[in-house]
């Protein structure tokens, strides 16, 4: 009996070690293993499809100048530049929201990945953070959002404002590479790295802190989403969908400035190529969405077609540059832990909302209804291709047209580096 079961006691021993061999590799592929940027741009489309069934859309510079409206009402600015007093929950209000659970999904990405670490950047580095972060604010400002609210979400929606934008923003990245080239070239000061800070010794239980993240938020979003109110049961909706994309954006790695400044950095064009991917199917399943008429189109258009869009994007560009990251990609890199993210994210939200609240005084960006019932403003107006073009098949063309040759030229590029500039 003793020698029977010896064998089999290791037998089992050796099942048990190859399953949990193959366990582990799952969860390194799944886990730790960066996500190819075309999985994330597909995964990026199914979940922004998600909210709009939902009658909900994604957006980040909302969020960001209400922080900022928080903090210059705290340090008593608010009132002298035209902030109300009253400003709605952070926990509530749906941009919010959405970009705060976006940095909880980074966060437990990193964590499952034992990938999160203190980055702590040359002194340079924080200040040119904060120069791009204050730049994409007035940058958001005047384009009616972000790479996320005044790019990829218009686009979807079927606005030009996205693509007006994107004229910016190519402008914009190119003009920020030359003058971070410059920046690089001429300031010596505060380029010396600090020393490497030692390994955490709570790293190894890294994985364990992911999961009670995500149980946790789990927890919250089911609660909310059951719950008898109708604004919280839509906000548990919010609570899931930021958390998948500030996970899907840390896991594929997703970045709107990579988009545009990986081919004039380096001529390499993955990034843009999944973007490209991720426009090529988000648009038309977002018009099936919206043929549905599970929400009002115009209520994620901002008023900006043709000036603000440009302009905006092109003060944007530049600080997307400068702080390393767009809005949304530099929610989920201080979710992993770049301190030079997180002064950007702190200008950017700081100058938004004093920016905002000044060209208010200006009405250049207040909003009227039109005799066509759409919104404009001093900067440009709303425009929804269907109704200019009386129906969808034009909206299509011109973003295929439009998507073909942005995609020849970054296939050429890639092939002769022929627009880099480093």
């Amino acid at each position: 009996m003793d020698q029977a079961s010896e064998p089999r006691g290791a037998f089992s021993r050796l099942v048990s070690i190859g399953w949990m061999s193959g366990l582990r590799e799952d969860y390194e592929r799944v886990f730790v293993t960066s996500w190819s940027p075309y999985l994330g741009a597909i995964l990026l489309v199914i979940v922004t499809s998600a909210l709009m069934s939902s009658g909900l859309f994604w957006g980040v510079y909302g969020g960001l100048r209400l922080w900022g409206d928080w903090f210059n009402n705290f340090i008593g600015l608010g009132p002298l530049i035209g902030i109300k007093p009253e400003l709605q929950n952070p926990l509530l209000h749906r941009i919010s929201l959405m970009d705060l659970t976006l940095v909880i999904g980074a966060f437990c990405a990193a964590l499952l990945a034992g990938q999160f670490r203190i980055n702590r950047p040359p002194a340079l580095e924080f200040i040119t953070g904060a120069l791009g972060g204050s730049l994409m604010g007035i940058g958001a400002s005047l384009a009616g959002g972000c790479t996320t609210g005044g790019f990829f979400t218009p686009l979807t929606f079927a606005s030009p404002a996205g693509w007006a934008m994107w004229v910016g923003l190519l402008g914009g990245a190119f003009l920020g590479l030359k003058a971070l080239l410059w920046v690089m070239e001429h300031i010596t000061w505060g380029t010396t790295a600090p020393g490497a800070a030692s390994s955490s010794p709570l790293k190894r239980y890294y994985p364990l802190f992911g999961l009670a993240v995500l149980l946790l938020i789990a927890g919250w979003a089911t609660n909310w989403f059951t719950s008898a109110d109708p604004r919280l049961a839509s906000r548990g909706i919010i609570i899931a969908a930021g958390f998948a994309l500030g996970f899907i954006l840390h896991r594929s790695r997703f970045c709107f400035s990579r988009v545009f400044r990986e081919p004039f950095m380096t001529g390499e064009g993955t990034m843009t190529k999944a973007m490209i991917l991720a426009l090529a199917l988000g648009i038309p399943v977002s018009s099936v969405i919206l043929q549905q008429a599970t929400m009002d189109p115009y209520l994620a258009i901002p008023a900006t077609f043709w000036l603000g869009s440009v302009l905006g994007g092109l003060v944007f560009g530049i600080g997307m540059v400068f702080a390393g990251g767009c809005a949304s990609g530099s929610l989920w890199r201080m979710g992993e832990g770049h301190l030079k993210l997180w002064v950007a994210v702190f200008f950017f939200a700081w100058t938004g909302s004093v920016f905002s609240a000044i060209v208010r005084r200006w009405n250049l960006l207040t909003r009227e209804m039109s005799l066509d019932l759409v919104e404009v403003s001093k900067v440009g107006k709303q425009v929804f291709l269907p109704d200019v073009f009386g129906g969808w098949g034009w909206a299509y063309l011109l973003s295929l047209v439009i998507l073909g040759i942005w995609y020849l030229l970054v296939r050429y590029n890639e092939s002769t580096n022929r627009f880099t500039v480093l």
